[in-house]
């Protein structure tokens, strides 16, 4: 007869907590987003759409590595001079990875930036599109 100790609970917590918190298409490398951050799934693929007010299109940086597509900001070391009566702008730099499915081509990837929105577009891969077979 096998005890269930607590360490074995929090082990099967993890597995039935994974289980249902499946993303298909993504999955976020941090447990938690601390940064403003939409994700879509379109009829054309997934479209990740980031909060980048004030920000220029040289300001981020976007790679993609193997199966991975990073957006990452980091503001320059400024020391201000100035002093802030109130301060409700965060200006924080931030470094989002997602692993992005085989169902997505990574390579093809497209990013646009319009009035503070950053918008990464990663489309489906043509070999996991649906395709119509014809009746020989």
């Amino acid at each position: 007869m096998t005890l269930i100790n607590e360490r074995m609970l929090n082990d099967l917590d993890l597995v039935f907590k994974n289980f249902f918190d499946q993303r298909p298409y993504t999955s976020v490398r941090e447990s938690k987003i601390g940064y403003p951050v939409d994700i879509i799934r379109t009829t054309e693929g997934v479209r990740f759409e980031i909060a980048a007010v004030g920000l220029e299109k040289t300001d981020v940086t976007i790679t993609t590595e193997g199966e991975t597509l990073r957006v990452a900001y980091k503001p320059d070391a400024k020391q201000d001079d100035e002093i802030y009566i109130h301060r409700g702008i965060a200006r924080r730099s931030f470094d989002l990875a997602w692993k992005i499915s085989s169902d997505l081509d990574l390579h093809k990837a497209s990013a646009t930036m319009d009035k503070g929105l950053l918008t990464v577009e990663v489309p489906f891969a043509e070999s996991r599109a649906p395709k119509q077979l014809k009746i020989k």
